[in-house]
């Protein structure tokens, strides 16, 4: 039989769980003041590693009080067998919930440097996580006796069930994970459609694909769509793209001083302009013959697909500027009409040209 209950093993009791509490709120501190400098160095393991002890030992000395008061109390073994397994239990749950975090933290720390963007592919996050908080809940129900054979066996005939009710869905999701994994698109990439959506990838997800328009509106594409269609991603393979404008100058004028003048004005948009690039060499290059002018394309450089109206827009109010200071003229499409009168009241056909 056990004994019984005495004042004198309340207060050990009693002391054994305000030490552990007043030891987990000195470790939490002493962790919390370890993170700020763990901050201040370049290596981030070492966050990651202060980080999951602020979560862990501050529980884990609460849990070391309970247990020694749980001792010292008189409890029968059955109690004290049942006590020990609850704050197993409890520091399980702790540490399950802390791997998750730590590692979802991780993978979407790698997910930000592998794309180089801000966003976050949450598809590989919400995966990693959904997996950690399994195998800490089985790993729970082991330790309260609850045998996971027979809930594996079920699960493993359940899923082929599961598999057909939600096709589409896992049709999305494994398309979600093949578009990352390939790295045809990765968040913040633009991309246009051929059903024409277009703008920004915001987030991949487990279903699908969030896209930011330039109007700031959002379009939700199902990852399956994404994956089967013809789409455009001025990202891949490198996020400089060429931008082409046309322009046109009268027959009159001096080709070798309009390429000269119009080279120098790309220079200034490239070097002044926000999203130009500096470096980029300026190309002029003549093609047509048209029914008015002489036609030529503008080549410059953009540093992202939104980049490119700001430079065509500056480009165009200063090549104007700088053809009315220079004399260069850009005329206007005209038209040669002939009109034939009848004999009886004018014999002799005459001509007029007329503009559009």
């Amino acid at each position: 039989m056990n004994r019984a209950l005495t004042l004198h093993d309340l207060i050990v009791a009693g002391i054994a769980v305000a030490a552990g509490l007043a030891a987990g709120l000195l470790l939490r501190g002493a962790l919390r003041w370890l993170g700020e400098r763990a901050r201040r160095t370049r290596w981030s393991g070492d966050d990651v590693i202060v980080d999951t002890l602020r979560s862990l030992v501050p529980w884990a000395a609460v849990a070391a009080g309970a247990a020694v008061a749980a001792a010292a109390l008189p409890l029968s073994s059955r109690a004290g067998h049942n006590v020990n397994r609850a704050l197993t239990v409890l520091l399980l749950l702790v540490a399950t919930l802390t791997a998750a975090r730590v590692i979802t933290g991780l993978v979407k720390r790698l997910a930000q440097s592998r794309s180089g963007v801000a966003g976050s592919a949450t598809i590989f996050v919400n995966i990693t996580r959904v997996l950690v908080l399994a195998m800490g809940f089985l790993v729970v129900l082991q330790t309260l006796g609850v045998s996971i054979a027979p809930l594996l066996t079920a699960l493993g005939v359940g899923g082929l069930a599961v598999a057909l009710a939600l096709q589409d869905t896992l049709a999305n999701l494994f398309a979600g994970v093949h578009i990352l994994a390939s790295k045809t698109v990765q968040p913040g990439d633009y991309i246009r459609l051929t059903s024409g959506e277009e703008g920004y990838v915001v987030d991949i997800n487990w279903r699908n694909t969030v896209v930011e328009q330039l109007s700031n509106n959002l379009v939700i594409i199902p990852n399956n769509r994404l994956a089967s269609t013809n789409m455009t991603n001025f990202n891949r393979p490198e996020q400089q793209m060429s931008v082409l404008v046309q322009v046109g100058v009268g027959y009159d004028s001096d080709l070798e001083h309009v390429e000269r003048v119009t080279t120098e004005v790309v220079e200034g948009v490239m070097r002044d302009i926000e999203g130009g690039v500096p470096d980029h060499e300026p190309a002029v290059r003549f093609h047509t013959f048209g029914d008015s002018r002489i036609n030529f394309t503008v080549i410059l450089r953009a540093g992202e697909f939104s980049d490119q109206y700001r430079i065509k827009h500056e480009f165009i109010k200063r090549l104007h500027q700088r053809y009315r200071a220079e004399g260069i003229k850009i005329p206007a499409p005209t038209r040669t009409v002939a009109v034939q009168q009848s004999e009886a009241a004018l014999p002799i056909p005459h001509q007029r040209t007329v503009s559009p």
